[in-house]
């Protein structure tokens, strides 16, 4: 009996432990599971977490975080200035957070790490050579592991400030010119080697850590008279050297995890980087910008073939919902992996939009020199509420923003964005247009920017940059109220609605307008039913005269197709 129940007891360890969670690898093009089964990759970026940009704090002056902190110290003091950044830091991100990210539809996330949470910088270091290591990084990412754990989605480790910074492009790794540089410093690699070996000696034996992404964008030329960001380089030599020794340190300890590398020029530029030099990595690379076709990654699919190594989007955002949804469709009709760019940011073109109090804007006036210098504890004030409204319960969520992300790529269809159930009356926020994109829900003549295929400006797609993040231009006034404007001909909105019953309904809409001769088309469920020819009225908003529509009972759309442009829209009315 004795046998009988070891017996048993061997069995059921021997299940639980097919079912363990095994590490991620690069296996030929692919990244797969323990079981050998494809894994796409679909994540998001934390930036601002670790390593603030003065882009997502809308700071006037220079974008480093060593920067902003400066200035905040003059105005609350050290203490308090360390007082906001641990509360920046334990509300940025929380377990709630990576429990939506796995509800959205996201399984993966990266981790973009500042080095000085984890050891001092090599000026601050009380014996040269030696290396002080800080708790703080490590137990930010002990937490984060633990969330990702449990809710059974990856996680990669980004180093996107490294020991100097790696690049011209100051702000993204809070680089401090006035220092040796990464490349300039013997010293400052050495500490990015032993940063990683510390790294990969705490998390050796983590199945749920995905991957070391080794430098972030490195952006430095080392060839005279080539572009001082390494776009032009072509051997690119320390840049490889840098890799291969972080490699060697990391499989010196840990022989598990993938290692991603990214190219110079914000990581694109792979010239004299490849072959790779490991049988367990991955090429990373970054999009901004550009157009979302086959040739906009072309080069990465040929290295992918060459070289038999997977690739991985790395990093891309920063663009409309119609960018986002057309680069993501790209990926992964490719099978490559994705990674958004960030979570949260002060800015509406994000899952995730954290609100500026007033007291913090007074403090951006200041800085602006626009207004004056605050007290000390208005400062403060300003900056913890700040720091409180990190919270994702406080942030504003973008579910346009995630459904470009999520549902678009794989559906060509328009779902409504609000629930609109008519009854008797019914008022719709223009704001409020289907979800889908560009010649689904919607149509504008301007919907991404594509300035770096284009060689023009950069493109706005929402004029108003507030509430939504398609080609439609929302604006707000100064009362806080929503309108769509900058409309122009041939462009047009979509809603959906649940009529009760089928019949004769009316329907008229809130305006203001600048031009006599401005007009709107009204089709409803395809067809053209009506028009409306708008007065001219500057001062207020005006509902026009109702105008007479026929609904079927349960689903219809309603589109207003601008005939001729010049007024701005608040909402329309359907009534009984």
């Amino acid at each position: 009996m004795r046998n009988l129940k070891f017996a048993l007891f061997v069995f059921i360890l021997c299940g639980i432990s097919g079912f363990s969670q095994g590490f991620l690898k690069a296996e030929n093009t692919k990244i797969v599971d323990e079981k050998g089964e494809n894994v796409l990759l679909r994540g998001i970026g934390l930036g601002g977490y670790m390593l603030q940009e003065g882009y997502m704090l809308k700071v006037p002056f220079s974008g480093q975080q060593y920067v902003f902190k400066k200035h905040i110290e003059q105005l609350v003091g050290k203490e308090k200035t360390e007082t906001f950044y641990k509360a920046w830091r334990k509300n940025h991100m929380q377990k709630r957070d990576v429990d939506s990210l796995k509800k959205w539809g996201f399984n993966s996330i990266r981790l973009p790490l500042h080095y000085n949470l984890f050891t001092l910088s090599v000026e601050e270091e009380p014996i040269k050579g030696k290396n002080t290591w800080l708790e703080e990084g490590f137990q930010l990412t002990d937490s984060l592991l633990s969330w990702c754990k449990t809710n059974k989605m990856y996680l990669i480790l980004d180093m996107h400030a490294a020991p100097g910074g790696q690049g011209h492009d100051v702000n993204i790794s809070d680089r401090d010119p006035s220092k040796p540089s990464l490349w300039e410093s013997q010293a400052n690699q050495e500490k990015l080697i032993a940063l990683w070996q510390r790294i990969a000696q705490r998390y050796k034996e983590e199945p749920w850590i995905a991957a070391y992404d080794l430098i972030n964008e490195p952006n430095w030329t080392f060839e005279e008279g080539k572009n001082k960001n390494g776009i032009e380089d072509v051997e690119n030599k320390p840049l490889r050297q840098l890799l291969e020794k972080l490699t060697k340190a990391v499989r010196e300890i840990d022989k598990n995890h993938i290692v991603i590398i990214e190219g110079n020029g914000w990581g694109n530029n792979y010239k004299g980087i490849l072959p790779p030099w490991d049988d367990n990595m991955v090429l990373s690379f970054h999009k901004y910008w550009n157009y979302n076709d086959s040739a906009s990654i072309q080069q990465f699919l040929d290295y992918r073939k060459q070289y038999t190594i997977p690739v991985w989007l790395g990093e891309s955002g920063e663009n409309s919902n119609v960018w986002f949804r057309d680069a993501i469709a790209l990926m992964e009709k490719n099978n490559i992996g994705w990674c958004w760019w960030p979570l949260k940011k002060l800015g509406f073109n994000n899952p995730l939009e954290i609100k500026v109090n007033k007291a913090y804007q007074d403090l951006l006036d200041y800085w602006e020199g626009n207004a004056e210098k605050p007290s000390e504890q208005n400062a403060f004030e300003a900056l913890m509420q700040l720091a409180e409204n990190t919270k994702i319960e406080n942030c504003i969520v973008h579910y346009d923003v995630l459904d470009a992300m999520i549902r678009q790529p794989k559906s060509g269809r328009a779902i409504r964005f609000k629930t609109n159930s008519l009854k008797q009356d019914l008022i719709i926020q223009a704001t409020d247009y289907d979800l889908g994109t560009d010649g689904v829900a919607y149509h504008d003549t301007v919907s991404a920017n594509y300035h770096i295929s284009t060689g023009k400006e950069r493109q706005s797609w929402n004029l108003g940059r507030t509430y939504r993040n398609d080609g439609v231009d929302i604006f707000k006034n100064n009362k806080g109220l929503l309108y769509v404007g900058d409309l122009e001909r041939e462009e047009w909105l979509q809603y959906t609605l649940e009529a009760k019953e089928a019949g004769d309904y009316t329907i008229s809409l809130k305006v203001n307008s600048e031009n006599e001769s401005a007009q709107i088309s009204v089709l409803v469920n395809n067809l053209e039913t009506t028009s409306f020819k708008i007065l001219k009225n500057l001062k207020e908003w005006t509902w026009t005269q109702p105008h007479q529509i026929k609904l079927n009972s349960g689903k219809n759309t309603i589109r207003l197709q601008i005939k001729q442009e010049g007024f701005n829209l608040k909402s329309l009315k359907i009534s009984k």
